[in-house]
């Protein structure tokens, strides 16, 4: 195992998002990162950006639901150095009321919001645990904490997630390794809410929306904070946010 500082950081879809914008603050900082996803050209776009920019990148196809692929991905990063950062930032927020759901629907829902993150945080904690060190990291939402239709079934995923979040931290740091969870409470200024909610940017306003770029600054402080001083969970809202 090399020296090199290595991170991974799971659920990477459009450059100009929370996954992307978080490999490259990562990369920015000399980290090689592993940029994991269900869709080649997007991460590899991710990847070329951060190569181009003279970072560290490495794109590898994953569906975080499939435990064969989450050790190959794990496995991946510990050649590459020495595996100090897991982001999970997986999610699927499809919207149906409860009465018109299938029990498929529900199920799949779950596991990329949920089932993912347990693969994922229990690969993190058998890596890191050994060497008493390292940092993990949960994407949450406003559905993490409240329940409301049609969002049900994102919201028991979210929910299970910080609970397995909050399940890992109380057993892990006391060994070294700060687990943490993220409600983004706030429509995030992407690429996917662009392409699809165009006029909502604009009735937001400036300030209105998340920064991708600010948001990344957050996962890295808790990264970088210091052990006396760890926190559990942050919540991220843009200041015209009501909540």
């Amino acid at each position: 195992m090399g020296e090199q500082k290595t991170a991974i950081v799971v659920g990477v879809g459009a450059e100009l998002g929370i996954g992307g914008a978080v490999c490259k603050r990562f990369a920015g900082e000399g980290y090689h990162v592993l940029i994991a996803g269900r869709t080649a050209e997007k991460i590899n776009a991710v990847s070329s950006t951060i190569i181009a920019s003279g970072g560290a990148a490495r794109a590898v196809v994953t569906d975080t639901t499939k435990e064969t692929e989450v050790i190959r991905l794990f496995d991946a990063a510990e050649q590459a150095g020495r595996l100090e950062v897991v982001v999970y930032n997986a999610g699927n927020n499809f919207l149906k009321d409860i009465l018109d759901m299938e029990a498929e629907f529900f199920e799949r829902v779950w596991r990329v919001g949920c089932f993912g993150g347990f693969l994922v945080g229990r690969e993190a904690g058998r890596r890191m645990l050994p060497h008493g060190r390292g940092t993990l990291l949960f994407t949450g939402a406003s559905g993490s904490l409240r329940g409301k239709p049609p969002f049900g079934s994102f919201a028991a995923a979210k929910a299970g997630l910080r609970a397995l979040c909050q399940t890992m931290a109380r057993d892990w740091g006391p060994k070294g390794i700060h687990v943490a969870h993220i409600i983004i409470d706030g429509g995030v200024n992407g690429d996917m809410i662009r392409a699809r909610f165009p006029d909502y940017i604009n009735t937001k306003g400036e300030d209105g929306m998340l920064n991708t770029d600010a948001i990344a600054n957050a996962y890295w402080y808790l990264h970088t904070q210091h052990p006396t001083a760890w926190s559990l969970e942050i919540d991220l809202r843009p200041c015209k946010e009501p909540f």
